[in-house]
C-alpha cells in the first residue's frame, strides 16, 4: 500500500497497485463517483465505489467539503474524463461537511464571485481558481530564492518594526504599546514616546531597502523578501495594506547593471513558472479568456494570459528614457484626441498606469523600462544627474499591468545626499546610520523593489491584487 498525493496518482502508471489517498470530496455522483482533491493538483482524482457493498451511513456522509480517506487499486478509466482512476476497497471519514451548511458557503457547486469569495477567505483555497493562485504564488517564491541563492545573493531579513520611512510619503502604521486612552504627555501636550516601548516613535515598515542597503556595502549582494505595510487609504484593485516585497541591493553596480539584473531575474521566475505550473497556468488563461468574454470589446485584454508570459519571455524589454517617453506620449493618438484619463501636457508628469500600458501595449510592443525620471518626483535616496533635474531612476513596464518594477541607482554621494534630504525635510538624525555608510568605504551601488502580489497578480491573471494573497489586508478590513 503505497500512501501518495493525487497528483502523484494522476502521474502513475503502476495498474493494480493499492494506494491509499486522502482529500476533500469535491463532488459525488450516482451514488457512486467521487472526485477528490488534496490540494496538490488542480485536478480531481476519480475514486469509484462499489455502493451496493458500502455501509449506507457512510454513502450518506460522502458530501461536498466532506475529508475522506481512501484506499484502492489503480485502474485504467473507462471514461473519456480522466486517464486512471481508483477503485475503492475502504472508505474512512475524516470530517464532515453538514449539506445544509454547505449550501450556504463557497463549497457548494454554485459558481460565486470573486467578492463573495473573499467574504469566506478561510475555506476560498478550496476552490479550483484560488487553489491555483496559491499553489502559483507558492512556486513564484521558491523561484524567487532560488534566482538569488544560483547567483550568490545573501538573503537578509531586515526590521518589521522601524523608525525610518523608506519613502518619505509618511503612510505608516505606528507601533506603540502605551496606553491609547491615558498616554504619557510632554509639557507641550504631545505624546511622550520617550515613555514608550523602543523609547521614541516607531512604526511597521514600509520597505527594507535602507537597511538593505548598508548589508550590501557588507556582503556584496543581498536581497530581502519579506512583509511590508502602508497606511494608504486607497479601495483599489491594486493597493494592499500588507504585501511582500522582493529587494535586492547590489554594491559596484550601476543603473545599466541595475536593469540587467531586474530583467533576467524576471525572466527566469517566469520561465520557471511556465514549466513547472503548466495545468494551473492552462485553468488560469481560460478562466481570464472566459472572464474577458463577459466584458465589453472595449474593455477586453489583447492577450490572453500565457501569451502574456511568453510577450515578456521573449522580448528583449526595451529601455526608453522618461524624456523620450514624454515626446511620445504627448504626440500620441489617445493623448492628442484626450482619450487618455490623465493628459500628458508637460515634461514633468508623473506617469498613470493608461500612459504606460500605451508604451508597452500599442507602440513598443515589448516590455519597457523607463529610466532618468524627474528628481522631484522620486524618493530622496535615487543618484541625481549630472543635469541636476533628473534622476537615475527606473520602472518596469509589464503589458496589463504598467509598473511592476521600481528602483534605482543609490545616491552615494555623501553631501548631494544630506542636501536632497534637507530639502524634503528628513531629519538626518534619524537617519545617521544610512548617512554613515557613505563615509565608511562608499562606492555606486543599485537596487530595486517588485511587489510580490503584484508578480503573482501578473502571473495569474487575476485582475484584483487582494485575491492573490491568503488574507488581504485592505481599509476597514482585518477579517480573518
Amino acid at each position: 500500500m503505497i500512501k501518495a498525493k493525487v497528483a502523484e496518482i494522476l502521474d502513475s502508471n503502476q495498474f493494480l497497485q493499492e494506494f491509499e489517498v486522502n482529500g476533500w470530496v469535491r463532488s459525488f455522483r450516482s451514488n457512486r463517483f467521487i472526485a477528490l482533491n488534496d490540494g496538490s493538483t488542480i485536478n480531481n482524482l476519480q475514486c469509484v465505489i462499489d455502493f451496493e457493498n458500502t455501509d449506507e451511513d457512510i454513502l450518506k456522509r460522502i458530501r461536498v467539503g466532506a475529508a475522506v480517506g481512501i484506499k484502492g487499486s489503480l485502474k485504467e478509466s473507462a471514461g473519456s474524463q480522466q486517464r486512471v482512476e481508483i477503485e475503492v476497497k475502504e472508505i474512512k471519514i475524516h470530517g464532515d461537511a453538514n449539506p445544509e451548511e454547505v449550501k450556504l458557503t463557497i463549497l457548494s457547486p454554485k459558481r460565486h464571485s470573486l467578492e463573495k469569495l473573499r467574504e469566506q477567505a478561510h475555506l476560498r483555497v478550496r476552490t479550483n481558481t484560488f487553489g491555483a493562485v496559491m499553489r502559483l504564488r507558492s512556486k513564484l517564491a521558491f523561484a524567487v530564492h532560488s534566482y538569488f541563492q544560483q547567483n550568490n545573493f545573501h538573503y537578509v531579513n531586515t526590521p518589521i518594526i522601524t523608525g525610518s520611512d523608506a519613502e518619505g510619503a509618511g503612510e505608516m502604521f505606528k507601533v506603540t504599546n502605551l496606553d491609547l486612552k491615558n498616554p504619557p504627555k510632554n509639557e507641550d501636550g504631545s505624546i511622550d514616546y520617550k515613555k514608550d516601548f523602543f523609547g521614541k516613535e516607531t512604526n511597521l515598515t514600509v520597505s527594507g531597502q535602507l537597511e538593505g542597503e548598508t548589508f550590501a556595502m557588507g556582503l556584496g549582494q543581498i536581497y530581502t523578501f519579506g512583509p511590508t505595510f502602508r497606511a494608504e487609504n486607497s479601495n483599489t484593485s491594486r493597493h494592499l495594506a500588507e504585501f511582500w516585497m522582493i529587494e535586492p541591493e547590489v554594491a559596484f553596480c550601476d543603473l545599466d547593471g541595475n536593469m540587467d539584473l531586474a530583467e533576467d531575474f524576471i525572466k527566469y521566475v517566469l520561465k520557471y513558472i511556465l514549466e513547472n505550473c503548466k495545468d494551473d497556468l492552462e485553468f488560469l488563461d481560460q478562466r481570464l479568456a472566459n472572464e474577458d468574454k463577459a466584458k465589453p470589446k472595449a474593455e477586453r485584454s489583447d492577450m490572453g494570459l500565457l501569451e502574456k508570459l511568453h510577450f515578456v519571455l521573449e522580448n528583449n524589454f526595451k529601455r526608453v528614457s522618461y524624456t523620450e517617453a514624454i515626446e511620445i506620449l504627448k504626440d500620441c493618438k489617445p493623448n492628442k484626441k484626450k482619450k487618455f484619463q490623465y493628459l500628458i501636457e508637460e515634461w514633468g508628469a508623473d506617469l498613470q498606469s493608461e500612459h504606460e500600458r500605451y508604451l508597452v501595449e500599442k507602440h513598443f510592443k515589448s516590455p519597457v523600462i523607463l529610466f532618468d525620471y524627474p528628481a522631484n518626483i522620486k524618493a530622496f535616496y535615487m543618484r541625481l544627474n549630472e543635469d541636476g533635474k533628473t534622476v537615475r531612476a527606473m520602472d518596469i513596464l509589464f503589458p496589463g499591468i504598467g509598473e511592476i518594477v521600481g528602483g534605482s541607482q543609490r545616491e552615494e554621494r555623501l553631501e548631494v545626499l544630506k542636501d536632497k534630504m534637507q530639502v524634503l525635510g528628513i531629519d538626518e538624525k534619524e537617519l545617521w546610520w544610512y548617512l554613515d555608510t557613505r563615509k565608511f568605504g562608499t562606492c555606486v551601488h543599485s537596487g530595486f523593489g517588485l511587489g510580490f502580489e503584484r508578480l503573482v497578480q501578473f502571473t495569474t491573471g487575476m485582475s484584483n491584487i487582494r485575491d492573490v494573497i491568503p488574507f488581504p489586508r485592505t481599509p476597514q478590513n482585518a477579517e480573518f
